[in-house]
């Protein structure tokens, strides 16, 4: 009897079987090209090799606990009558086939966006499912997707066809509650590798590909849609919030500063710069994905005369060598650049709730009696760019504000650099008509995937990024150009930096190479040129301008100045949504969720790491306080004006 109720339910089950072979068979063929197109930065090591395959089939078994279950429940729901039907069938073959088909289709956007990222499902694939169109547009911009899903099709065809024999419904002879027991013992094994298993338990090699090559794709994004908030206080190392802020303190002091209460948790400070205040025009440029390794003249440089424009400018400019994005992100570019803090976990300040109101580096011109905006080359729903600057003390302008006839070229992300570049000349016009000094935060586009621009403009052909690279230092050049026809063009400062490189994805998992962008602060008539090759975060950006038109102002800002910054204080702050780190000196501290401090030797050139035998505790309680204060501030509404 029980031999006989055991032989129905294989028969029963067999489909899911099947499925479950299926989606194993497919991630190690996903896993086996993505190792080959990782080439030589996974090593040719055998003990690699088992332990990405090994751990990766770990990861597999555990996703198909998890996208087993429709095909579960159908086989233990479906009556045997229901089931043996000639529609039945039908009906479960075609269901077949959408289960087979998603697993295809997965494992080749995987492939895909490996390429693009070169990591797993993660953050990035979480936040992009929020903008279809965006994102929809921009695979049909890029791929030929048209022709890839008839493809997909064509192979999930032929995999159902071949293996109709397995999936064909059978009379098994099973019962209701024999089915219900299978369905608990998957529903106990489920609930068991949920609270047993983590996305970090792969995490185990030095490097980072092969952690990403040893985990589930499906996995990766459900685990970094889990994750999307991350409460700091309960992931991370902490200090007593008094120590945190205590240290806080000592960190942020300078010499311009003077702290304006005793309060602990205040960071509020006067900064208080000698000589006339020089209320010039400011344009900050922050340019998509302008990778260090595409300008000449810094040291992860590996393309040569893509940007002769700005290679030009730098010789003409304060051009900053050692700067560090803060993030892999646009918003985390932006929130930098307007915020000056230290990224937090999870979810940029951009994107989350309660983020109006803040202190933000426009609050510090509107109060010197300037017109602040954030102009942006797409529709700044996206990313919440809209929302979050214009309720942060800028107008916020976005591609809504051009004429279609001032349009040469448009993608779905946005319009050409030097459509853009036109309608920030106009809006500078308009401030000048009305004698009022203009700040100006402008966000391009062009240098995106599907990388399209106007015909004519460079020698590379269209569709690439190197292309669209050069197209970005072409309307760079052109947008200085016809500035300096302007009236205003004397009294402007131009700032010209990165959002973030063009691509996070390096040997450790946080591969400095891959944080490396370039500055520029072009103002011919009032900034004299120089090289500096001092380190910079991102978030020093604000305070260091400020501090070249001798600005003084209230500062609730975590950047400093670096003129007035003593040396050897020098840091940067680099981060995923998850890892968070502090670059000081030769050393970079990396906090990771439910880990101790790991602290590292960097190779700022190439990307690598060595672990540090002897752990350096300053630099390790100085990234616990930066990280941990930024958070409980933000958390707290303490990053708001004091009126709010």
């Amino acid at each position: 009897m029980v031999s006989q109720t055991s032989r129905a339910l294989r028969q029963r089950f067999k489909p899911l079987a099947w499925f479950g072979v299926l989606f194993v068979a497919v991630a190690f063929l996903v896993r086996l090209i993505l190792l080959v197109k990782t080439g030589k930065d996974v090593p040719p090591n055998p003990l690699q090799w088992l332990y990405l395959f090994g751990v990766g089939l770990g990861y597999d078994l555990i996703t198909l606990l998890y996208v087993g279950w429709p095909m579960l429940l159908v086989l233990w729901l479906l009556p045997t009558r229901a089931y043996l039907s000639t529609w039945g069938r039908r009906i479960f073959f075609g269901f077949a086939f959408v289960l087979a088909f998603g697993v295809i289709y997965v494992g080749a956007a995987e492939l895909v966006f490996w390429g693009e990222f070169g990591a797993r499902f993660n953050f990035i694939a979480v936040d992009y499912l929020v903008y279809t169109h965006e994102v929809v547009g921009n695979i049909r911009e890029s791929y030929p997707i048209v022709t890839w899903t008839i493809l997909l099709v064509l192979a999930t065809l032929a995999v159902v066809w071949f293996s109709r024999r397995r999936i064909r419904p059978r009379d098994d002879g099973s019962r209701f509650l024999g089915r219900t027991a299978v369905v608990g013992v998957w529903l106990a094994l489920t609930v068991a590798v949920s609270f047993a298993f983590d996305a970090s338990m792969k995490d185990q090699s030095r490097n980072n590909y092969v952690n990403e090559l040893a985990g589930d794709g499906i996995y990766q994004f459900f685990a970094a849609f889990r994750d999307n908030q991350l409460d700091y206080g309960k992931y991370y190392p902490t200090l007593p919030d008094a120590v945190a802020f205590g240290r806080l303190r000592t960190l942020l002091k300078t010499p311009d500063a003077t702290f304006t209460s005793n309060d602990p948790m205040d960071i509020t400070r006067q900064i208080a710069n000698t000589g006339p205040e020089k209320k010039l025009n400011v344009v900050l440029i922050s340019v998509e994905s302008l990778s260090g390794d595409y300008v000449e003249g810094l040291d992860v440089s590996k393309h040569r005369h893509l940007t002769p424009n700005l290679d030009a400018l730098a010789s003409k400019s304060l051009f900053f060598t050692q700067l560090y994005a803060n993030g892999t992100r646009t918003v985390r570019g932006l929130e930098a650049l307007a915020l000056s803090v230290p990224p937090t976990p999870g979810e940029s300040i951009v994107k989350r709730p309660d983020n109006e109101h803040l202190w933000s580096l426009a609050d510090v011109f509107n109060a010197k009696g300037y017109t602040s905006e954030f102009v942006y080359g797409g529709y700044g729903y996206f990313d919440n760019m809209n929302h979050f600057f214009a309720n942060n003390g800028y107008d916020a302008v976005d591609r809504n504000a051009i004429d279609a006839k001032d349009i040469h070229a448009e993608n779905v992300w946005g319009v050409a650099d030097e459509d853009l570049y036109t309608l920030v000349i106009k809006r500078m016009d308009d401030a000048y008509a009305k004698g009022k000094p203009y700040f100006g935060h402008v966000m391009t586009t062009s240098n995106h995937r599907p990388f399209t621009f106007p015909e004519g403009r460079v020698s590379l052909p269209q569709g690439r990024r190197p292309a669209a690279v050069q197209y970005t230092d072409w309307a760079i050049g052109d947008f200085l150009k016809r500035a300096s026809t302007k009236p205003w063009f004397d009294d402007t400062v131009f700032i010209i930096t990165a959002d973030h490189c063009a691509t996070s994805a390096g040997k450790t998992s946080l591969p400095l190479d891959r944080y490396h962008i370039p500055l520029y602060i072009y103002s011919p008539k009032h900034i004299a040129p120089a090289h500096v090759d001092r380190l910079m975060s991102q978030i020093d950006i604000p305070p260091t301008l400020l501090g070249l038109l001798n600005f003084s102002y209230p500062s609730r800002f975590y950047g400093y100045d670096l003129f007035k910054l003593e040396p050897g204080r020098e840091r940067a702050f680099v981060s995923t949504y998850q890892e968070l780190g502090y670059l000081h000196g030769d050393v970079l501290a990396s906090l990771i969720p439910r880990q101790p401090v790991k602290e590292m030797i960097p190779q700022r050139t190439t990307g690598d790491a060595e672990p540090m035998n002897r752990p350096d505790k300053e630099d390790a309680d100085d990234a616990i306080t930066y990280y941990q204060t930024a958070a409980y501030l933000f958390t707290h509404g303490l990053m708001r004006h004091a009126t709010q």
